[in-house]
């Protein structure tokens, strides 16, 4: 029973794991740019949904908010910091991700402190018995909760047009294009989905541990990187599965 429960706690943890390279993958698999700077999206998704579930009491306002906020922050990431850059080699725009990143935890810093924020009132902390296993609502809220935002993708992508259109800018952007997508749309649709992930990411986090600080993103950003190179570059699936097995391991 002790060895299922460990295997639980990694699936919990492989799901955030899954959240948060999903959308690394995405923009790899788009741009073929190493986003560093999204670990800092997943840190200020965490930050945000502390601050509303506090002034709310709603935990599930606070990750609406959070996901619409971040979404639309990592569009703004990609208008002034990679577009302008997007015909330089690729280390320019990992040397520019890095930078972010390293900014972003100083303003975190300036702003929120250097010791992190906490719920005041920690929501989903109650016990639940499954099946002989000792799990707080949190952790089952964030297993299911990844389940349904990655379901969600998966049905957007294999089962719209947007998604058939996301798909194929993917593998053959000039084709695509020539067959009247908009790339410039596809992109923005991109880093909108990518960071909204990480941001709820972000909110679990901060839900498991009632803790966010400034460095929140810094060793998920790591392991992110390794997930993503493990899964098979721009590979969504092979993601998932490298999420999966490091958080079991």
């Amino acid at each position: 029973m002790l060895a299922f429960e460990l295997f639980m706690q990694g699936l919990v943890q492989g799901s955030i794991y899954a959240l948060i390279a999903v959308g690394l993958t995405l923009v790899y698999g788009l741009l073929r740019i190493l986003h560093v700077a999204h670990a800092g999206l997943f840190t200020l998704g965490g930050y945000i949904g502390v601050l509303v579930t506090n002034i709310t009491g709603s935990l599930a306002l606070a990750l609406v908010v959070a996901m619409i906020v971040v979404g639309l922050l990592g569009m703004a990431l990609y208008r002034f910091c990679y577009q302008p850059i997007l015909d330089k080699p690729p280390y320019v725009a990992l040397i520019a991700s890095i930078g972010l990143f390293i900014a972003m935890e100083e303003i975190f810093r300036i702003v929120f402190g250097p010791y992190g924020i906490s719920y005041t009132s920690p929501p989903l902390q109650t016990p639940i018995n499954l099946l002989g296993m000792n799990l707080k609502a949190a952790e089952i809220v964030t297993m299911v909760g990844a389940l349904v935002l990655i379901g969600g993708l998966g049905i957007l992508a294999g089962n719209t047009r947007t998604g058939i259109a996301w798909r194929a800018t993917v593998k053959d952007p000039q084709m695509a294009e020539s067959f009247g997508i908009d790339i410039i749309k596809v992109r923005y649709l991109n880093f909108f989905i990518g960071s909204a992930l990480a941001a709820a990411a972000g909110v679990m986090v901060a839900l498991l541990n009632n803790l966010v600080e400034p460095t929140m993103g810094s060793v998920p950003s790591y392991k992110a990187l390794a997930i993503i190179v493990l899964g098979g570059l721009g590979n969504v699936r092979g993601t998932l599965i490298a999420s999966l097995a490091l958080g079991v391991i």
